[in-house]
């Protein structure tokens, strides 16, 4: 059976492959973005991004039809093979526009500013992103999906796609004329600006931000919202924060409970893969039940984090595990070999080889009959008398609310891929399994354990969901902050190793030594393995990540290049974004004269933006290496945007109201110990530390031998030394420091208090 099933497999695969080498071929097969690729057997005659398809539009005087999607997009499928698969509306899209696919990952500056059209005269947004334009790039109408055809509610794309063919050519020069309007307006309306005589904000907004939060809490199954419910790290970031501010308040009890709340519910929930680790996009309903099952690298590295903040604070072990095992489904499923993580994995995938459309949760969901043959079979209680035995299908079955006709409701599922389906959701704690089958505690975990286990052996058999094998440097930054994390808190050093790994690749392979230089992302050729590197230059964001996650492996490893690399990279971070008129980080480098406008990002969404993280690095790295205009710099966002934080930080920019936090903790508190890393001591102090929460730290190695890097930057280094040769902790606000101990637990009696 398995030999059949594999020859199926590959049947199916070599088919694909056969129809693919065989098809007619756009512009787009010379890309090498997984998503561009994904298009290049398409009837339309797609273009990328670039000066051809500009070039083309101006000659022939033909609006340009921009579609930007992502290649793990479940719509962005749905569009594809309802709309561009079609040879009758390949063909009106190439009679009457220049059509042009845009991967969103790799121009995130692209799409920002069509996005910021489209939300503006709909009042939404999302991807497939589909947005008409002048061929001097204005946009004069957009949306997002379009439906194939006509429906009571709303036109089909062919008959968008006439109607704009249609107000072209009959109404050119309006549309010119009040698409040049739009662009103002647009412009106008995304423009920050320093106003005159503008304050910092008042430390209000941390307690309005986290009123906002507690307004808003869903106190029955966590959250801060009804359907759909996103993940929010950069929420848990600012209420975690909120709480070591002051942890026996009312507001630090409160922002502590919301948080460990909602993380458990995500974790028992469906949104969390129990079989194969890490955690879906968002849920569809307001349960955490039936998600949407794309798997990003963003979100496992922010909530990595967000989970062994949640340990350290509680101690409660469940919280290292989740962590874990979101480090378990990335080492394995998002890494390369060469270092860098991938940046996501698809909802969509066969259900079985050889079928010709996939369906979005399929390599995820099980009917009970599939589970009750693998697991009928193992025996957790025999039978007495007349009763059944009780097998680990019963007990898994129970635990995750399996149900024979499948667990999903009919309004999660509106294209009817989940009939009879379930998605695993912990509806019992092991405790009440226990109870009702009269079973023992362990008897209930190692079946559940077992059951797993089995279910991750079957799905490694089917159709696997496509993998988009971009190395993005500003998730990777996050990714590498997850495992330099993980190796603190839960003093692993495998997990320093692999955020190491990850740091060099970037390092050798998307930094540019010569022209100090980021670039935006790494491919890995999906047909041929090859490693190559893109033309795109970093982008704030990705300046501002990394230089965040090499903060995290310095206090991880205490290897001082990597502080070396973190001010290098600021230092090219503010040539290139900053804002030297009115303060704040563009998201994009000037000099593209095909970008209408560059924006700055003033909004914590599923990324935090590039001005909180940023204004977190410079707090950090003026303390470090005594750069006082970098606290300077980061007064400057805390200004630009302070009426957002005042208004809506909590709803709005979390992480920068988070960040506000570490700045208000004046004096700074430094903790240092003067030691040699390498040694037992030294360690056993700085293990000390890293399991104490203290989220607004600065944590410094005083090394006791050789040059320092440090020392020679920060000249409140040099006078603390070790005392009689020991590893020697000083705890210090400002460096004004405490006596010095050589005794772990007086260090551990000082972070206390």
């Amino acid at each position: 059976r398995k030999f059949m099933l594999q020859c199926c497999v590959r049947r199916a695969f070599v088919q694909r492959m056969m129809a693919s080498s065989t098809a007619r071929k756009n512009r787009l097969a010379t890309e090498k973005s997984p998503y561009l690729l994904q298009h290049a057997t398409n009837p339309v005659n797609w273009y990328p991004w670039g000066d051809e398809a500009f070039e083309k539009a101006r000659k022939e005087n033909k609006p340009i039809f921009l579609s930007v999607g992502y290649s793990t997009c479940h719509w962005c499928h749905v569009m594809e093979r309802e709309s561009f698969e079609n040879e009758d509306i390949g063909a009106i899209l190439n009679e009457h526009f220049v059509s042009i696919k845009v991967d969103r990952e790799e121009r995130p500056d692209v799409d920002k500013v069509y996005m910021t059209f489209v939300q503006a005269i709909s009042g939404g947004g999302g991807w497939p992103m589909s947005v008409w334009l002048t061929p001097q790039l204005k946009p004069f109408y957009g949306g997002t999906y379009f439906p194939p055809k006509d429906s009571f509610f709303r036109p089909g794309f062919p008959s968008v796609l006439r109607n704009v063919a249609k107000q072209w050519r009959e109404q050119h020069d309006q549309i010119v004329e009040q698409s040049t309007t739009i662009v103002k307006a647009l412009q106008d309306n995304i423009t920050v600006t320093m106003p005159e005589g503008a304050e910092l904000p008042s430390r209000d907004c941390i307690h309005q931000s986290f009123r906002q939060l507690h307004d808003r809490f869903d106190a029955e199954h966590g959250g801060f919202s009804k359907s759909p419910k996103f993940p929010q790290p950069t929420t848990f970031n600012f209420l975690f924060r909120v709480y070591a501010m002051d942890p026996s308040s009312g507001k630090g009890i409160r922002s502590l409970e919301m948080s460990l709340f909602t993380l458990k519910a995500m974790a028992n929930g469906g949104i969390h893969d129990h079989v194969a680790q890490g955690f879906h996009r968002y849920s569809t309903d307001q349960f955490w039940h039936v998600p949407h099952f794309e798997k990003m690298l963003y979100d496992q590295a922010q909530l990595c984090i967000s989970y062994l903040d949640a340990y350290q604070v509680s101690g409660d072990e469940f919280f290292a595990d989740i962590a874990q095992d979101i480090l378990t489904y990335v080492s394995r499923d998002l890494s390369d070999e060469e270092g860098g993580f991938y940046s996501a994995e698809d909802a969509d995938s066969y259900p079985n080889p050889g079928d010709a459309h996939k369906h979005e949760g399929a390599f995820c969901v099980w009917t009970a009959e599939e589970i009750d043959q693998l697991l009928h079979s193992d025996t957790v209680k025999p039978a007495v008398g007349a009763s059944k035995p009780l097998t680990i299908s019963d007990v898994f079955c129970e635990y995750y609310g399996v149900k024979q006709s499948g667990n999903v409701s009919p309004d999660q599922d509106p294209h009817k891929e989940l009939t009879g389906q379930n998605v695993l959701i912990v509806r019992h704690s092991v405790s009440e399994v226990a109870e009702k089958m009269k079973l023992s505690e362990k008897e209930v975990s190692d079946s559940l354990r077992v059951g797993r286990q089995k279910l991750f052996d079957e799905r490694q058999k089917r159709p696997k969901p496509h993998r988009d094998n971009k190395i993005i440097t500003s998730w990777n930054g996050l990714m590498i902050s997850g495992y330099a994390r993980a190796a603190q808190v839960l003093a692993d050093m495998s997990y320093l190793d692999r955020a190491e790994k990850a740091a060099r690749y970037i390092q050798h392979q998307l930094f540019d030594s010569s022209t100090r230089r980021l670039k935006r992302i790494g491919y890995r050729d999906q047909e041929i393995g090859q490693l190559s590197v893109g033309n795109v230059g970093g982008f704030a964001d990705d300046y501002a990540y990394l230089i965040s996650a090499l903060l995290d492996l310095y206090e991880a490893s205490f290897n001082e290049e990597w502080i070396k690399w973190a001010v290098e990279l600021q230092e090219i971070q503010n040539e290139l974004f900053w804002d030297e008129k009115h303060g704040g980080y563009y998201g994009a480098a000037s000099g593209d004269d095909n970008l209408l406008m560059r924006m700055k990002e003033d909004q914590d969404g599923a990324e935090p933006s590039a001005n909180s993280v940023s204004a977190h690095n410079l707090i950090k790295l003026a303390a470090v290496v005594d750069r006082k205009e970098w606290r300077e710099k980061a007064e400057k966002l805390f200004i630009l945007f302070s009426d957002r934080m005042e208004k809506i930080g909590g709803l709005a920019v979390p992480e920068m109201v988070a960040a506000f936090t570490l700045y208000h903790d004046t004096p700074m508190q430094q903790i240092v110990i003067a030691g040699d890393p390498t040694q037992d001591d030294t360690q056993a102090m700085l293990r000390c530390v890293q399991s104490v929460f203290l989220p607004n730290k600065i944590l410094i190695v005083r090394h006791t031998s050789g040059d320092s890097y440090l020392a020679s930057q920060l000249q409140s280094l040099k006078p603390l030394q070790s005392v009689d040769g020991k590893a020697t902790a000083y705890v210090c606000k400002d460096f004004t420091c405490s006596l010095p101990t050589t005794d772990v637990s007086k260090l551990r009696q000082q972070l206390s208090s």
